[in-house]
């Protein structure tokens, strides 16, 4: 920034506000309120002013942030769609993203083609200007401003905004990176588990004990689907499969912490002892809740012709080990102990015991006795003594397959 620029950034109210104040602001919506405030304050003619963040996330592509001046701040979600999709082309925004380009449309001197501003112009808008947010890893996100003032922006008002994008660039950058991380992190390793490694848990053996429910599923007969049914229908299997159970755990208060094949690894922490038994009937519950959610897909994939859902689920409530195990430079983070290995050989036993959910005897006992049944005893690998098992009234077997 050369000495000219710098004076005419560092006299400007609104300037040393971005430069100063909004790097106190760690939420995004927050941030965008607060500038389209500032610029009005600063006698810049804003109606809107619109932050569209582009972000690698699972579910969807990416956030707007919208706040219209006396109407506050709206955030909205935009799913994945083509990049041919006709709603994204009749759009001034691929232009900005692909091309890199700052666009105005003076929408008192022309009638707009595109819907959105249409719509605006419909609101009395008469300026908008759309401009790329360049940053330094070479990822673009775009800013739009549109004014309501007859004439549109004068251009002093767009020198100033200009001038300020550069700054307001470097705090949304901020904003995006940290998001990214978060969404990443949440996607492949679980919210608990990122939040801890980005505060500070990232060197292996990090991690602590700590009590928890674990809940451990599989499909019955993957092996023989993945070997004789076409590649996608088996990824449309898993898929289906995993999002059924994977809802109802997050719905439940789970962390997922891994998918082994067709198998799913999750926890349900117990904050104190004295939180055992409220923990454990919300699992149970909730494990109560799978056989009806399959019973329902499976109707919609009989409707497509695709096979039927079966699965096997155990839980059992015990100490583990939560942190990071791997090798020097590929963690994992994960839960390790007997617990663990406890639940995956009790899962074993749902098929020849043909029943979709089985209970440990440490679980059963925090249970009310109207949920639960015995199943007698039974051994379990690598476990001297016969186990008690238990089922949960009305859950019961299935036809194997």
């Amino acid at each position: 920034m050369d000495d000219d620029i710098a004076q005419r950034v560092y006299s400007d109210p609104v300037a040393r506000w971005f430069v100063t104040e909004a790097y106190r602001i760690t939420d995004t919506a927050e941030l965008v309120a607060a500038a389209g405030e500032q610029l009005v304050l600063a006698d810049i003619p804003l109606y809107r002013l619109a932050y569209f963040q582009l972000t690698l996330h699972p579910e969807f592509a990416g956030k707007g942030y919208f706040w219209r001046r006396g109407r506050g701040i709206e955030v909205g979600i935009r799913p994945h769609v083509p990049v041919d999709d006709a709603e994204y082309r009749d759009n001034p925004l691929p232009i900005v993203f692909e091309q890199q380009k700052t666009i105005r449309f003076r929408l008192d001197e022309t009638e707009p083609q595109a819907p959105l501003l249409r719509q605006l112009k419909g609101e009395g808008a008469t300026d908008y200007v759309a401009l790329p947010l360049l940053f330094t890893n070479g990822h673009v996100d775009a800013l739009s401003v549109v004014s309501d003032r007859p004439g549109g922006f004068s251009s002093t008002d767009l020198d100033r905004m200009y001038l300020l994008q550069f700054a307001f660039t470097r705090l949304v950058e901020i904003h995006s990176l940290r998001d990214t991380a978060t969404h990443l992190l949440d996607a492949y390793v679980g919210r608990t588990a990122g939040q801890r490694i980005l505060a500070g848990e990232v060197k292996r053996g990090d991690g602590q004990t700590i009590e928890a429910v674990i809940w451990y599923c599989d499909l019955r007969g993957f092996t023989r689907a993945s070997d004789t049914l076409p590649r996608d229908i088996v990824i449309n299997l898993l898929n289906d499969y995993f999002d059924v159970m994977g809802k109802i755990v997050t719905g439940a208060g789970g962390e997922i912490l891994k998918f082994m094949g067709d198998g799913m690894l999750c926890i349900f922490p117990v904050p104190t002892p004295a939180n055992r038994g409220q923990v454990a009937l919300k699992v149970v519950r909730a494990a109560g809740s799978v056989a009806d959610a399959i019973t329902i897909l499976n109707g919609i994939r009989a409707a497509a012709d695709e096979p039927a859902v079966r699965f096997g689920l155990a839980l059992h409530i015990g100490e583990v080990m939560f942190g990071n195990i791997g090798a020097s430079n590929r963690l994992d983070f994960t839960v390790i102990g007997p617990a663990v290995n406890h639940t995956a050989r009790l899962e074993k036993l749902c098929v020849p015991l043909s029943r979709p959910v089985l209970l440990s005897a440490a679980l059963a006992e925090l249970l009310p006795p109207r949920d639960i049944e015995s199943l007698g005893l039974h051994v379990l690998k690598d476990v001297d003594q016969p186990q008690a098992i238990f089922g949960l009234r009305g859950a019961g077997g299935w036809s194997l397959p």
